[in-house]
């Protein structure tokens, strides 16, 4: 990276330097990691099976580890290309000033989550590490070298198969009773995982779609062709409602169906959120300073959506709808 970035951000004034801090950290976007337990909890209190609670926050915490990675690396790999020289001054590397501690904390981030994950797996099954391993590995092809795949455009359909399938399979099966027969099998639940997951993967990818919207230009000058620079912001805003319809479908198909009770049209919580983000993005699509806080509308409509999601589906035998076949 550009020492004139490094610099500006090391000497800024304490409040700004705070604020710089507080955006590099991107707290909330830890709510993305914590969503597959959180849903896969839901799921077996509604179909009327014990939830492992210890396991449960073994897994939150390694997931927000193992996010912490990603975040770290994403920034170690866009100061390599200079992706961020001009349009992101709360980078953890120009924070910093420094690329190495990054890199040092990124892989304490990733040693630390997978040895959790570890444990949790030999708490449960052995195929939960390997589901996790995946979901790195597609965090890795996004922005590490040397494939770059969010450089191509790809981001998003990684984004979809770490946080859908891959990561809700593995959330089931750490819940589960080490005796229950899928954890003996080494069999992953990837029915109910493609079900279960598939609509709240779609509001994570939502947030990353979004993230692109401020910095198309400086994008598109070092060669990253996200989907917003290659359809431009407009069509790419005009995507936003689909986004938000297709969440909402894939969680209410079961609903119409009738293999999720009433209660789980709690999701539908997340409904002025994804409303605000469209009304945002098809206004102001053009000016970057009035989007930069769009993925942030995204991480509203995400975390809605999914704790909606989760706590509508546990409701379901409390209110008499019964158990999930």
């Amino acid at each position: 990276m550009p020492d004139r970035q490094a610099v500006a951000s090391l000497h800024a004034p304490v409040a700004e330097r705070r604020r710089l801090w507080k955006a590099a950290i991107k707290w909330p976007m830890y709510s993305v990691a914590v969503m597959p337990v959180v849903l896969a909890a839901g799921w077996r209190l509604a179909a009327g099976q014990p939830v492992r609670w210890s396991q449960a926050l073994g897994f939150l915490v390694a997931a927000v580890l193992l996010l912490l990675w990603e975040n770290l690396s994403n920034d170690l790999f866009d100061a390599e290309t200079g992706v961020d020289t001009n349009g992101k001054p709360h980078s953890v590397v120009a924070l910093l000033g420094r690329r190495r501690p990054v890199r040092r904390l990124a892989n304490l981030a990733l040693l630390l989550g997978l040895l959790l994950m570890l444990v949790v797996a030999l708490h449960s099954s052995l195929a939960v590490l390997s589901l996790v391993l995946v979901s790195c590995g597609l965090g890795y092809l996004y922005q590490g070298p040397p494939f770059r795949l969010g450089y191509l455009g790809l981001g998003e359909p990684l984004c979809w198969l770490a946080f859908g399938p891959f990561a809700t399979a593995a959330a089931l099966l750490v819940l589960a009773p080490s005796a229950e027969p899928a954890a003996i099998a080494f069999r992953v639940p990837w029915t109910v995982a493609l079900r279960l997951g598939a609509g709240p993967a779609l509001a994570t990818t939502l947030v990353l779609f979004c993230s692109h919207f401020h910095q198309t230009e400086e994008d598109a000058a070092h060669g990253k062709r996200s989907p917003v620079v290659r359809l431009g912001t407009a069509r790419a805003a005009a995507l936003v409602p689909w986004f938000v319809a297709g969440t909402l479908a894939l969680e209410w198909v079961p609903i119409l169906q009738g293999d999720w009770p009433l209660t789980a049209l709690l999701s539908g919580l997340a409904l002025p959120a994804g409303a605000a983000l469209i009304r945002l993005l098809r206004e102001h699509h053009h000016t970057p300073d009035r989007v930069v806080g769009s993925k942030f509308l995204a991480l509203r409509f995400q975390a809605l959506n999914g704790l909606g999601l989760s706590v509508g589906l546990a409701l379901g035998p409390w209110l008499g709808f019964g158990p999930l076949a």
